[in-house]
């Protein structure tokens, strides 16, 4: 297990009966709903979804490399987890680092503004219209939510969903912690629940496990990144 990788006391009164391992048991539960990783083909197109993890430029530059596709478009503004991160939008901090990995200028498009998954997806649609195979390249907890909104936003595109071969172990970092990690799988759960009767997302069948997992790391107090009104 990594150096410093522990779970943040949280501050719910229900959390008092609930100790690390069942809180760490249904957080990989919920770690191997989220992750998919779809197997890859030649592309038209490697998205890849701006965050505060620059490990994913670092898989779209392994992509390009490897040959998988010629273009990359790099997407995001600025969130709640890198106004303090970067000097400038996710998307240009994830282009800069795929210059460094070897990435021409020349194959890379950013788009600054966007604020969520939907709009990312919406965006590389507008440019690539004609894309019959794009791979989507996000966190690994975020592969399942973005499975959704391809299927729903672009349905026309093949879409395929890939992440760092990262492992839940190795996923926290210096700026997103263990705990931070648990609230993001939480919140994005609860909006793959939600989201779909709003148009955002198509629908996905959540098991009985981990649903009961969820409703768990609720109970403990892993509530940060839920919806608002959730």
């Amino acid at each position: 297990m990594s150096s410093g990788f522990s779970i943040r006391t949280v501050t719910s009164s229900k959390s008092a009966n609930r100790n690390e391992h069942t809180i760490r048991e249904a957080a990989r539960l919920l770690w191997q709903f989220h992750c998919i990783y779809d197997p890859l083909k030649s592309s038209d197109l490697i998205v890849g979804l701006g965050s505060y993890d620059l490990r994913v430029a670092d898989r779209c530059a392994d992509l390009f490399h490897e040959g998988l596709a010629d273009r990359i478009v790099f997407t995001g503004a600025t969130g709640n987890w890198t106004k303090d991160l970067y000097s400038t939008s996710e998307a240009q901090a994830f282009s800069e680092r795929a210059q460094v990995l070897g990435v021409p200028l020349a194959a890379i498009v950013t788009e600054t503004t966007v604020t969520n998954i939907g709009e990312n997806i919406r965006f590389a649609a507008q440019i690539a219209p004609s894309a019959s195979r794009v791979i989507f390249v996000t966190k690994p907890q975020t592969q399942l939510r973005c499975q959704a909104t391809v299927l729903k936003q672009w349905p026309d595109a093949n879409g395929l969903v890939t992440a760092p071969l990262t492992s839940y172990e190795d996923q926290p970092t210096q700026v997103h912690d263990e705990r931070a990690l648990i609230c993001e799988m939480v919140g994005d759960l609860e909006r793959i629940r939600t989201y779909p009767v709003l148009g955002f997302q198509s629908e996905v069948l959540i098991p009985d496990g981990v649903a009961r997992a969820f409703e768990t790391l609720v109970d403990a107090g892993f509530t940060d990144h839920l919806p608002r009104g959730a």
